[in-house]
């Protein structure tokens, strides 16, 4: 028994200071991640823990569980919108992107090392796919508010991409260890039976058990039990029956997460904590299992083939999938850069030394140097690039918070808090006088918060700063409503979107004839909303821009359908 409660007591530990480090990772700008890893390899063998800790059949363990509930959080928070968004150039990026990464990187690796060709490619396999964890974790906690295309591909890249990286290192191994059973055929069907199974069985399972959250009565805390070990299950069964595990419970996630009814609220929120605990314990066991006197002596080859991998491999695989699409160049340099290497590459790396490939120990120090460089340069500077290459959109005013009441299984009220800011149109007005807009038809004031005190609302209450003002109001409206409780974001909403305001309904020929814009003939007779749909497919997002004749025209808002409902107008500075 001491020795059990010694093992709990230094995962408490660990996991304990992993929680607070990442405080202090957050404030220096590093990627939490990194943070967690660290006081795994700070506790380890080599460091000042001095816990000895080499088994991989635990790691991939914890390693296969963790990745299963991050990509099932990761589903759970995916809108459909997105799929629309961004789809088809995603599963690009996740089949052949990877395919394309991974031969340029296995040729020089191949070269550089001076090793066997098929142990350069499989060096390339083993770190050739993005991570959900780091790419999902990174970009929602990056503090910016970046261009719904981007982000939606890059989103939906790393939870695509896991089959294809792990069919190529299966049929390596296979290769290296086996070559007389490995064909062209058996690792097409192999893919095939992958992808198949994943995007069947995902999808299948997920709508079986969003029938089960709806229609089942169960106390609130065992709706996302009920929900992990239903994504686990689905994990499990598909790996089994020779799907991919990873796709089908992505796709689960996706779809109980679309499926909104008044148990979702209780799985969010619990399974938003589980795949926290799920990456901390992971990268903990993960920094646990390397050795740092290893990764030193495979410092400079590491560096060397990051390098090569984020400035050349990774940016061709990116131009050579998506060119077919309309990302601007500097969209293109973004989503090059966020090529986020993490967990998936630590775990795949495990498998050539479970199976006995020659040299299996060079490849797993030389993949796991490579994830670390990859966080540290790539994840540090994430937010950096996403403001210095225009991948941002201004701040836009939202509620302070939002809190969903179900009166019935279908039926949801919502309440959302409003903070006053100084000079805004709320500060001095009745709190009632904020409904009375044509939009907000339907809302109502629920309270009054001033100083942490309920205040009475009567005829004569005005709002002051910091005031919090609570309604009844349909989600969707959130955002718009805010705009009235909202300072001053003018002047960064005009830099980005221009001063100007244009009707989306607005003929494209009318434009260019008042401001002497140059147009082809067969455009012009189409309404701006129109010639937004044709550029950019028809899920138009907030922040596209189009250019015409220096003029840059930018989707500044939509409805609900996904409309077109305001347009800026941005003239060139030069411009009199």
């Amino acid at each position: 028994m001491d020795n059990l409660n010694l093992l709990y007591l230094v995962m408490g530990i660990l996991l304990f200071v992993s929680v607070l480090v990442s405080r202090i990772s957050a404030r220096l700008g590093m990627p939490l991640l990194l943070a967690f890893l660290g006081v795994g390899i700070l506790a380890g063998e080599e460091g000042l823990g001095g816990i000895k800790f080499n088994s991989y059949l635990g790691a991939t363990f914890v390693s296969q569980i963790a990745l299963a509930l991050i990509l099932l959080d990761g589903g759970l928070r995916t809108q459909f919108h997105t799929f629309r968004i961004a789809l088809k150039p995603a599963a690009i990026l996740a089949t052949w992107g990877v395919l394309a990464s991974v031969s340029l990187l296995g040729i020089f690796a191949t070269f550089f090392l001076d090793i066997d060709w098929k142990l350069g490619l499989l060096m390339a396999a083993i770190v050739g796919s993005t991570d959900a964890a780091a790419v999902f974790s990174l970009l929602r906690n990056s503090g910016v508010r970046l261009h719904p295309r981007i982000q939606a591909t890059l989103e939906l890249e790393s939870g695509l991409n896991d089959p294809m990286a792990i069919l190529l290192v299966t049929v390596l191994i296979s290769l290296i260890m086996q070559p007389e059973h490995t064909t062209a055929t058996s690792a097409f069907l192999m893919l095939v039976q992958q992808l198949g199974l994943g995007l069947i069985f995902g999808i299948a399972a997920g709508k079986i058990m969003a029938l089960l959250l709806a229609h089942i009565r169960l106390a609130e805390g065992l709706y996302a039990l009920m929900i992990a070990s239903g994504g686990l299950l689905v994990f499990a069964t598909c790996n089994l029956l020779g799907g991919s595990g990873f796709l089908a419970v992505y796709l689960a996630g996706v779809m109980v997460g679309n499926a909104r009814n008044s148990s979702t609220e209780h799985v969010l929120n619990v399974m938003d904590g589980l795949a926290w605990l799920a990456q901390a314990s992971m990268f903990v066991v993960l920094g646990l299992l390397v050795a740092p006197s290893k990764l030193l002596e495979q410092a400079v080859p590491a560096l060397v083939i990051a390098a090569f991998l984020i400035f050349v491999a990774r940016p061709l695989a990116v131009y050579s999938s998506i060119k077919w699409f309309r990302y601007s160049r500097k969209e293109f340099l973004y989503i090059s850069w966020v090529g986020l290497r993490g967990a998936v590459p630590v775990t795949l790396a495990i498998m050539p030394l479970m199976s006995g490939v020659p040299q299996a120990e060079l490849l797993f120090n030389v993949a796991f140097a490579v994830v670390i460089l990859s966080l540290l340069i790539q994840g540090t500077t994430i937010p950096f690039f996403a403001k210095k290459l225009g991948m941002v959109l201004p701040p836009k005013p939202e509620p302070l918070d939002s809190r969903e009441i179900w009166l019935d299984k279908n039926l949801l009220l919502t309440l959302q808090s409003f903070q006053v800011a100084a000079n805004s149109e709320a500060e001095h007005s009745h709190p009632h006088a904020m409904t009375r807009a044509h939009d907000f038809s339907g809302s109502h004031l629920f309270a009054l918060v001033r100083d942490g005190k309920m205040q009475t609302v009567n005829m004569v209450t005005q709002m002051q700063r910091d005031d919090i003002a609570w309604y009844v109001l349909p989600e969707n409206l959130g955002n718009a409503f805010a705009e009235q409780f909202s300072g001053s974001h003018n002047h960064d909403e005009q830099e980005f979107y221009g001063e100007f305001v244009v009707n989306p309904d607005a003929k494209v020929g009318d434009l260019a004839l008042a401001y002497g814009l140059k147009m082809e003939a067969e455009e012009s007779n189409l309404t701006l909303a129109q010639l937004f749909r044709r550029r950019f497919g028809d899920v138009p997002v907030a922040g596209d821009r189009i250019i015409i004749g220096g003029v840059a025209i930018t989707v500044k808002s939509l409805d609900e359908n996904s409309f077109i409902k305001e347009l800026g107008l941005k003239m060139p500075k030069n411009a009199h």
